[in-house]
């Protein structure tokens, strides 16, 4: 069943898809259209689940399950990754990059290829206190709390040893 993403609980489970380009209005439409009809109908052993989606920056696909109401199974998952596989063929857009996303300094979105994370750094492009999206929170509650975090904060850290923070 699908509801409001704001009615989900802070305990759902969330998976963030990151788009390898920004996304028209009208291609955040059609993937809200598509994914509230495939969302309607995601169920886990033929019981129903409780589920919901956003785009977000018009970069992030949010999908997020209330797992208390009816946890969702390897391939009620794996359904749900194939959707979205499905909507990226229909819009040519890859939601499975694996770029680091950034707010740049004007307020959009710029993201770096990891090979470019180095060279960024010592650019001084991307610094410990870059904001970052951090596509790795795994409930709407990290997702509140922790989607936007400092580079230094992040599994990017590394990159930034030789630099204090």
């Amino acid at each position: 069943m699908y509801i409001d993403f704001d009615k989900l609980p802070d305990t759902a489970r969330v998976w963030v898809y990151q788009a390898d380009r920004p996304l028209s209005d009208e291609e955040v439409k059609t993937i809200d259209e598509s994914l509230q009809s495939a969302l309607g109908q995601w169920a886990a052993h033929g019981q129903p689940l409780l589920a919901s989606a956003q785009v977000v920056e018009n970069r992030f696909v949010i999908v997020g399950v209330d797992e208390g109401y009816t946890l969702p199974s390897g391939c009620s998952i794996d359904a749900s990754v194939r959707t979205v596989q499905e909507i990226g063929r229909q819009i040519a857009a890859d939601f499975f990059d694996r770029s680091v996303a950034v707010r740049a300094p004007g307020g959009s979105v710029q993201t770096f290829v990891l090979t470019a994370l180095r060279a960024a750094v010592a650019e001084g492009v991307l610094t410990p206190d870059t904001p970052i999206f951090n596509t790795l929170v795994k409930t709407k509650a990290e997702l509140l709390s922790e989607w936007r975090i400092r580079a230094a904060d992040s599994w990017l850290k590394r990159y930034f040893k030789a630099i204090p923070v």
